[in-house]
């Protein structure tokens, strides 16, 4: 399977996030995308740095004030007498608050919804290269050069909103891979994501639109993040009403029940009849991630790529979640490889 991933992801290296009132060590560390590196190499799969496609495509999908925020945000932060080395948000505008601020404190919660995605000084230059790295696999499957196509992104996408970062992401890697594939002349695109973690960012992207069917298998965001997002009866808005299918799991959902969710998101694809499918790959449902809250076994990946790739379609697979466990450069290899051996 051809293999796009940049080198420059490593430079943005977040140091801590706050998670249940808590200064915690980053999960989101360059050696995540070591170990992806290794995984496909390992698989024997080819590796390209993909080329770079410039803001336009990003555009598409994101809010040109949050773009300008994120390319100049580390430099209105450093010029302060007392800064600290990331970027986090001390305040959020919350319900009862809505101007936008113009300090640089301000402007960090109006654009970063969570405590969860630092900014350093190499973040924009890492997100941008992720971005890349989505858009070259979508254009190799849209030329036509093979059936599917992986980017090793990171930082990952899928909590980022089109004005707002979140959750380890800050652009939205999997929605700016449908939107180029929309532009390039695919009439229907799918996006089916499997992380832990729902998709919020991409559902809140396309939940106005009939042309780009989004659907999530997650964790219950009734007692997981993002908490305020990813419940069944969000079904889409307006033209989108019916386009959005949430399927949100009970905490520790293994594979059989996984894979029994799957096989009905997977058919309300098939009615959709995308002319391509974006796979927003998390692999954060291991049963031995450290952010655990399903328990998907190896095993259970392999069937999950075997699953969609059965379907034959045109397939990105972008990589979105999974963190630093001993499984974790055994899962992508089995997921791939799985995927290969299907097709």
């Amino acid at each position: 399977m051809q293999v796009f991933h940049n080198p420059d992801h490593a430079r943005h290296n977040p140091s801590k996030f706050i998670n249940r009132g808590q200064a915690k060590a980053n999960p989101e560390v360059p050696e995540r995308g070591r170990i992806f590196l290794d995984a496909v190499t390992a698989g024997g799969h080819v590796v390209q740095n993909p080329p770079k496609f410039g803001l336009a495509p990003v555009r598409r999908v994101h809010d040109a004030g949050y773009l300008e925020y994120l390319e100049t945000a580390w430099a209105l932060w450093s010029a302060q007498a007392d800064y600290a080395p990331e970027i986090i948000p001390n305040i959020h505008p919350g319900r009862n608050m809505a101007t936008k601020p113009t300090d640089i404190i301000g402007l960090a919660g109006y654009y970063q919804t969570d405590t969860a995605c630092p900014i350093s000084p190499a973040t924009w230059d890492a997100a941008r290269a992720a971005a890349d790295s989505a858009l070259a696999a979508a254009d190799h499957v849209l030329a036509g050069r093979a059936g599917e196509a992986y980017a090793l992104c990171r930082p990952p996408g899928h909590h980022a909103y089109h004005d707002m970062a979140g959750g380890f992401c800050f652009l939205n890697n999997s929605a700016i891979a449908a939107q180029y594939c929309r532009d390039q002349g695919a009439d229907r695109v799918a996006i089916l994501d499997v992380d832990v973690h729902h998709g919020n960012g991409t559902q809140g992207i396309f939940y106005d639109r009939d042309d780009v069917l989004t659907v999530s298998l997650h964790g219950d965001p009734a007692t997981f993040y993002p908490y305020f997002a990813g419940y069944a009866e969000e079904t889409g808005r307006g033209a989108g009403t019916g386009f959005n299918l949430n399927l949100p799991q009970p905490r520790g959902t293994g594979d059989d029940r996984f894979l029994a969710a799957l096989d009905g998101a997977l058919n309300r694809v098939a009615d959709f009849k995308p002319d391509i499918l974006v796979l927003a790959l998390g692999l954060d449902a291991s049963e031995a991630d450290p952010l655990a809250f399903l328990a998907i076994t190896t095993d259970g990946f392999a069937r999950i790529a075997a699953a969609v790739a059965d379907r034959r379609w045109p397939t990105v697979l972008v990589q979105e979640g999974g963190y630093i466990s001993p499984q974790l450069g055994t899962n992508l290899t089995c997921f791939l490889g799985a995927f290969e051996t299907a097709r």
